[in-house]
């Protein structure tokens, strides 16, 4: 740092305590960096970063540490080349789809249960950039390769644990049937997260996810990823310099620091959510539990072989018997702990109605062909004692 003695007040109230010499002492945790701007002694250095023949920073929408070390981080876990890190998760999704071929006169393959605003992504943005969507069943893989024989789509998309239904894809056997006909597989990811299961060892060419929710894990921040090959990550990371949906230093630092306990959280929503799914299934108030831990779900055998014993995912959904959506709303209300919320994979408990929030966008008629009545509730398990959360159900059950 120079010598600001001898300048203005003014001056030094700018300058002093910045840009002091690199220190000879590694911080514990990696620091959250703020700036907006970098500076080389060397001008040909700074050249040499924008060209990309030099590693380092320049300007935070092309990258900077803190979102650096937070992609590495999620790589390590997803077992990935490279991760692009996003603002939020639809951004993620975005990306994905252009840079997998989704463009005008292609047509996009995707699970017919899909994340309610993917769909709607899907359905109107991509629809007026020419691109048709289809959509079929992920779990029918006889479906999915006459659809793919039919349509030569540039992608099909999946979701590794749908939401809201808990329908579990075949993800090794999907990538067999899209490696054959040269069709690219984006797995969302966000309900399993890293912790238990990653697709890209099983053939996936991109894996998703709302950061926000499992990788984060305490409500508190936004953010997306997209995990993937170098040669993918350098495409994204070009768009991305250009559409700036550009995750912030303080975000992940957040994410960063909640992804540490990713695995004890996990473990412990996977216990809570199993016992959940348990204990409704005996409810005479409930008509369907869906989760994949429930010996009677579809893909129970399924998700036991690719989670192997690490659990079946920290939420379920179920169907209050004869239950409106004025019903359900009246059992929300009635919940004392958990938490009536548009979000998932906190430390928390939480409930939706998706008819009303997540799959708002489709018409009745598409939620009746998806699967998702008026009486189906979603309920993501945190992290609390789980009789606690069986008592605060209980108790909303009866009053309903």
């Amino acid at each position: 740092m120079p010598d600001l003695s001898h300048k203005a007040f003014q001056t030094r109230a700018v300058h002093a305590g910045e840009r002091t010499p690199q220190p000879d002492y590694t911080p514990v945790s990696t620091p959250i960096w703020p700036t907006v701007g970098y500076v080389y002694e060397n001008m040909d250095d700074m050249d040499a970063v924008f060209a990309g023949t030099k590693e380092g920073y320049v300007y935070p929408r092309y990258a900077s540490p803190t979102v650096t070390a937070f992609e590495q981080a999620v790589a390590s876990l997803e077992g990935a080349e490279a991760v692009q890190a996003y603002s939020t998760g639809m951004a993620a999704i975005h990306a994905a789809l252009l840079v997998a071929g989704a463009r005008a006169g292609a047509t996009v393959l995707a699970a017919l249960d899909v994340y309610g605003a993917t769909f709607s992504m899907l359905r109107g943005l991509f629809a007026t950039l020419g691109v048709k969507a289809q959509l079929v069943d992920a779990t029918d893989l006889i479906a999915v390769e006459n659809a793919i024989k039919e349509s030569h789509p540039a992608l099909l998309l999946v979701e590794t644990i749908s939401n809201p239904l808990l329908k579990v894809a075949d993800i090794p056997a999907l990538s067999s049937i899209t490696r054959a006909y040269g069709v690219a597989l984006l797995v969302d990811n966000t309900f399993a997260s890293p912790f238990l299961f990653t697709p890209l060892s099983h053939g996936a060419d991109f894996v998703i996810h709302s950061a926000t929710k499992y990788l984060a894990g305490h409500g508190d921040v936004m953010a997306g990823v997209i995990a993937t090959s170098a040669e993918n990550k350098n495409k994204l990371y070009e768009m991305n310099k250009l559409v700036g949906a550009t995750l912030g230093p303080f975000e992940a630092w957040l994410t960063l620091r909640g992804l540490k306990t990713l695995p004890l959280r996990m473990r412990q929503q996977c216990q809570n959510a199993l016992i959940i799914a348990e204990w409704l299934n005996q409810h005479p108030r409930v008509t369907q539990v869906n989760y994949p831990g429930l010996l009677q779900h579809q893909q129970h055998t399924l998700a036991t072989q690719l989670f192997e014993d690490r659990g079946y995912g920290g939420v379920l959904s179920f169907e209050i018997t004869g239950a409106d959506k004025k019903t359900v709303f009246r059992f929300m209300e009635a919940l004392q702990m958990c938490l009536p919320a548009t979000t998932l994979g906190d430390v928390y408990s939480l409930v939706l109605h998706p008819a009303t929030s997540s799959h708002r966008s489709l018409t009745p008629d598409e939620r009746s062909r998806v699967g998702i009545p008026d009486g189906l509730v979603r309920l993501s398990a945190g992290i609390e004692e789980v009789n606690d959360i069986l008592a605060d159900l209980e108790q909303a059950l009866a009053k309903e």
